[in-house]
Protein backbone atom coordinates (compact mmCIF):
# COMPACT_ATOMS: atom_id res chain seq x y z
CA UNK A 1 0.00 0.00 0.00
CA UNK A 2 3.24 1.94 0.77
CA UNK A 3 3.74 2.33 -3.09
CA UNK A 4 0.61 3.02 -4.09
CA UNK A 5 0.38 6.03 -1.41
CA UNK A 6 3.44 7.22 -3.17
CA UNK A 7 2.46 6.79 -6.62
CA UNK A 8 -0.81 9.08 -5.94
CA UNK A 9 1.31 11.90 -3.92
CA UNK A 10 3.21 12.07 -6.73
CA UNK A 11 0.74 12.47 -9.00
CA UNK A 12 -0.67 15.08 -6.59
CA UNK A 13 2.03 16.73 -6.87
CA UNK A 14 1.74 17.78 -10.66
CA UNK A 15 -1.15 19.95 -9.94
CA UNK A 16 -0.70 20.84 -6.08
CA UNK A 17 1.26 24.31 -7.69
CA UNK A 18 -2.56 25.03 -9.24
CA UNK A 19 -4.35 24.72 -6.10
CA UNK A 20 -2.02 26.37 -4.00
CA UNK A 21 -2.27 29.23 -6.16
CA UNK A 22 -5.75 29.74 -5.80
CA UNK A 23 -4.60 29.86 -2.10
CA UNK A 24 -5.88 25.59 -1.91
CA UNK A 25 -4.61 22.41 -1.12
CA UNK A 26 -5.34 18.67 -1.38
CA UNK A 27 -4.44 15.54 1.27
CA UNK A 28 -4.69 11.94 1.03
CA UNK A 29 -7.18 10.78 3.89
CA UNK A 30 -6.90 7.05 3.26
CA UNK A 31 -6.23 4.54 0.53
CA UNK A 32 -8.35 1.55 1.30
CA UNK A 33 -7.84 -2.10 0.67
CA UNK A 34 -9.90 -1.87 -2.29
CA UNK A 35 -8.08 0.63 -3.48
CA UNK A 36 -10.68 3.71 -2.69
CA UNK A 37 -8.73 6.86 -2.95
CA UNK A 38 -10.57 9.45 0.20
CA UNK A 39 -9.00 12.90 -0.18
CA UNK A 40 -9.95 16.24 1.43
CA UNK A 41 -9.97 19.88 -0.33
CA UNK A 42 -8.19 22.28 2.09
CA UNK A 43 -7.99 25.85 1.89
CA UNK A 44 -10.20 27.88 -0.52
CA UNK A 45 -10.13 24.73 -2.26
CA UNK A 46 -12.96 23.70 0.18
CA UNK A 47 -15.31 26.29 -0.13
CA UNK A 48 -14.54 27.40 -3.65
CA UNK A 49 -17.43 27.33 -5.98
CA UNK A 50 -15.29 25.47 -8.43
CA UNK A 51 -14.35 22.57 -6.11
CA UNK A 52 -16.79 20.07 -8.05
CA UNK A 53 -14.78 20.91 -11.37
CA UNK A 54 -11.56 20.78 -9.75
CA UNK A 55 -12.18 17.31 -8.10
CA UNK A 56 -13.95 15.64 -11.17
CA UNK A 57 -11.58 17.62 -14.65
CA UNK A 58 -8.10 18.18 -12.13
CA UNK A 59 -7.65 16.07 -9.63
CA UNK A 60 -9.48 12.46 -10.17
CA UNK A 61 -7.85 12.87 -14.07
CA UNK A 62 -4.71 13.09 -13.03
CA UNK A 63 -5.11 10.52 -10.03
CA UNK A 64 -7.00 8.07 -12.88
CA UNK A 65 -4.02 8.81 -15.62
CA UNK A 66 -0.98 8.76 -13.34
CA UNK A 67 -2.30 5.51 -10.78
CA UNK A 68 -5.28 3.17 -12.66
CA UNK A 69 -4.92 0.73 -10.03
CA UNK A 70 -7.48 3.36 -7.95
CA UNK A 71 -10.74 2.06 -8.71
CA UNK A 72 -12.63 5.08 -6.85
CA UNK A 73 -11.45 8.56 -5.72
CA UNK A 74 -13.85 10.13 -2.75
CA UNK A 75 -13.89 13.45 -1.55
CA UNK A 76 -14.44 13.57 2.14
CA UNK A 77 -15.71 17.47 2.34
Amino acid sequence: MDTLYRKVEAALDTIRPYLEADGGNVEVIEITQDQILKIELKGACKTCSMSSMTMKSGIEETIRRAVPEIKEIISVN
